[in-house]
């Protein structure tokens, strides 16, 4: 892809992110609710002043976490099992354990978004190929219903040690695979969700493409765009 490409991919890739953030807090307050059909596409477009792809990537977002639901020939509705209502199950552990989590996000996402641009410019051929088989066994995890968080963990870890420089490795080491949040919140339905594991499966793919282009800055929005979903959901918790 050349740099004209990369600057139009990664344009949509923010503007569908504008989409999903509004149509998933419009959902998550109630504004929609379920059952609800959602605007159609050209509403969607003429009211945030995007194209239709953005609009289809920003829906396809939205239904892989489980959020809407596509109708043949009627529309998009609102799933009828919304994360907002989760929160119900948590033990009182899990919820204890929402601000240190939101820490660590913070923490993570000052490190790993130079770290992932650091790789962009400086993995080589064998570090890149253990970063995608990090996310390709994540997702021979999901497709066997096993668990994902060490498959998860391998794979930031793998991005770390690309960078050449010991103190993001040990920085990531650290905290092992409990910096993965639903490490810490086994009663939430999302943990085995296949949708929403493979929702971030993508995600990692967008940070690994970045990287493979050798394009730092693609690199960081990817990484940044991947853990800041992580810190929304978890502050909605928190909520």
């Amino acid at each position: 892809m050349n740099n004209d490409g990369k600057v139009e991919t990664h344009r949509r890739q923010r503007l569908a992110q504008v989409v999903i953030d509004t149509l998933r807090d419009r959902i998550l307050t109630g504004d929609l609710t379920e059952g609800d059909q959602l605007p159609t596409e050209g509403q969607l477009e003429a009211e945030f002043g995007v194209s239709r792809t953005v609009v289809r990537e920003a829906i396809a977002e939205l239904r892989a976490g489980g959020l809407v639901t596509p109708l043949q020939g009627k529309g998009v509705f609102v799933a009828k099992q919304q994360p907002v209502r989760q929160q119900a199950s948590l033990t009182p552990r899990e919820i204890k354990s929402i601000p240190e989590t939101l820490e660590l996000l913070e923490f993570r996402i000052a490190v790993e978004v130079e770290a992932a641009a650091i790789s962009a410019y400086r993995r080589s051929p064998h570090q890149e190929e253990a970063i995608r088989a990090a996310n390709q066994q994540m997702i021979a995890e999901i497709k066997a219903g096993n668990p994902t968080v060490e498959a998860d963990f391998a794979f930031h870890l793998a991005i770390a040690q690309s960078t050449d420089n010991r103190y993001y490795i040990e920085s990531i080491s650290r905290f092992g695979a409990r910096s993965i949040p639903r490490s810490q919140f086994p009663t939430l339905p999302d943990t085995s969700n296949v949708d929403y594991l493979m929702s971030i499966a993508a995600e990692h793919d967008r940070i690994i493409e970045a990287i493979a282009d050798q394009d730092p800055d693609a690199a960081r929005i990817a990484m940044r765009d991947h853990l800041v979903n992580s810190q929304k959901r978890y502050r909605r918790l928190a909520r």
